[in-house]
């Protein structure tokens, strides 16, 4: 029972601290070249499975491969070093679709 109860904990927390999508409020974003820049930053990370970027909104969103992960770090440093100014970043499980379908809805 104690073993039960120790793996459904370790599961739950795993898929807690593994989020499918990371959304990022990044200032900086200028151009359609800035966010074609962050992009191909962001995909060379094998844990990258899809990335938008959002100048009217400074965001950042991107998925994850089911199982993994990319450390909060990793990325303010990536988007540091590339000359934006990362404000801030959100772990959820809202699907790329409905992010991609929101930035559409305020774009009108």
């Amino acid at each position: 029972m104690k073993r039960a109860l120790l793996f459904s904990i370790l599961a739950l927390t795993s898929a807690i601290a593994s989020a499918d999508t990371i959304e990022m409020k990044v200032y900086g974003l200028v151009c359609a070249f800035c966010a074609q820049g962050i992009e191909k930053t962001l995909r060379k990370n094998p844990a990258t499975e899809d990335v938008v970027v959002s100048l009217e909104h400074q965001l950042v969103a991107l998925s994850t491969h089911t199982g993994q992960d990319i450390p909060d770090a990793d990325l303010t440093k990536a988007l540091t070093d590339a000359g934006y100014d990362v404000k801030g970043i959100s772990r959820t499980q809202r699907p790329m679709a409905e992010v991609r379908a929101e930035l559409k809805q305020d774009a009108k």
